[in-house]
Parts: C-alpha cells; sequence; structure tokens
C-alpha cells in the first residue's frame, strides 16, 4: 500500500533537491511528481547562460550536466530522468508552470489549459484534505513548488523526513494566506505576474495583498 506525502517548497531549486533526495533513498521517479511556478519564464527547455552558476565557473550549472550527457530536461528534474516528460503549460488560475510526473496526469490530463481545480482534485483523490489542497495551488500560484511523492505506507516516516528539509510549514502559510486577505481555492483567480511574486517574496510573507 502507497500512501502520499505532498510539500510546498518557495523555489524550484528546493524542490529539485528534495527530488534528489528522495531518489537516493530508493524512491523510483514514477512515484514522483513536481509543479512550479514559471511565472518568470526561467525555464522554456533549452540551456541558459549563468542561469544558475553555483560553481561560478560562468557556466550554466545545467549546461554542464547537459554537455555531460545528462540532458537538460533531465537535470532539471534533478539527475537521472527522475521527472520523465517535464514541460511548459499554462494553467488557468496558476499561470504558467512546469510540470511532470503522476499528478500532472490525474489532474490536467492531456490538456495544458486545464484548470487548477484539477490539481486540487487529485490531490484530495491522493488523500490530501481539500483545504491543504487549496493552500498546496495558491503557494504554486505564488511562485512556489510543489511536490508530491507516493511512498510506501511502511517507509512513510523516512520520506516525510527526507521531504520535510526546508519545506514550507503549510499551516503557518496558510494563515500568512489568509491575514493578506485570502480566502480559499478560487478558480477565477488571475494568475500573478512574476513582479507581483517578487513582491510578495521580498515582503514577509503574507503581509502584502496580493489579487
Amino acid at each position: 500500500m502507497k500512501v502520499t506525502i505532498t510539500r510546498l517548497y518557495d523555489d524550484y531549486d528546493t524542490a529539485r533537491s528534495a527530488v534528489m533526495n528522495v531518489e537516493a533513498a530508493g524512491l523510483p521517479g514514477e512515484d514522483i511528481s513536481l509543479i512550479a511556478s514559471n511565472a518568470s519564464n526561467w525555464y522554456d527547455g533549452k540551456p541558459k547562460k549563468t542561469k544558475h552558476d553555483r560553481d561560478g565557473n560562468g557556466v550554466d550549472d545545467r549546461v554542464e550536466g547537459a554537455e555531460m550527457g545528462a540532458g537538460i530536461g533531465a537535470v532539471l528534474a534533478g539527475g537521472a530522468g527522475l521527472l520523465a516528460g517535464l514541460g511548459v503549460m499554462a494553467i488557468p488560475g496558476l499561470g504558467p508552470v512546469i510540470a511532470a510526473g503522476w499528478l500532472v496526469s490525474a489532474g490536467l490530463g492531456a490538456v495544458a489549459g486545464a484548470a487548477a481545480g484539477g490539481i486540487v482534485g487529485a490531490l484530495t483523490q491522493a488523500g490530501v484534505s481539500e483545504e491543504e489542497a487549496a493552500v498546496y495551488v495558491e503557494g504554486v500560484r505564488r511562485g512556489g513548488t510543489l511536490l508530491s511523492a507516493r511512498v510506501p505506507a511502511e517507509d512513510r516516516a523516512r520520506y516525510e523526513a527526507i521531504l520535510d528539509r526546508a519545506a514550507v510549514d503549510i499551516y503557518d502559510r496558510r494563515e500568512a494566506y489568509r491575514k493578506a486577505g485570502w480566502s480559499g481555492y478560487d478558480p477565477a483567480a488571475k494568475p500573478l505576474t512574476a513582479e507581483q511574486i517578487r513582491g510578495d517574496r521580498g515582503a514577509k510573507m503574507g503581509t502584502e495583498r496580493l489579487p
């Protein structure tokens, strides 16, 4: 029997590290799903120069990985093709995202323009409460990255410990959103611009009212 663990991260790189960690712990890529905001258009499926240069050598780390034979999609997914099929799509209510994995298939099907409500529904079917699912989707709308993993029930505690590292406290974030005027999932909500997301992150989370 498998159970679903879902976590929200404030940026893609943190979520990618979580993917790499659960893979190293033995979880197959087919049981991992990721949906990340692409409001700033940072990912278009092509290598970019000096976008992620952690080793300071002036070359995009993802390009280096691709040149080593990993392939840009696999590198962005976290390594050895964990999230095969990573791609760009536009989701009403969320805006542009990069996404791949079982949650995407369940929530969006083959239609790139499916509503964010499909993701909420897929999460609830996987055992996430509707209230929490709405917070996860709002987190992506505000520039975050959603990661869901299906794990053996007997290994749940082990994988939760891995995924909890650097994950957002979903309950604190929910209260912050509410204080900012958010009342729950709104299928008619407008996607945020990259500028609005940067403003939200520049202030204390939840202290600025967003549309």
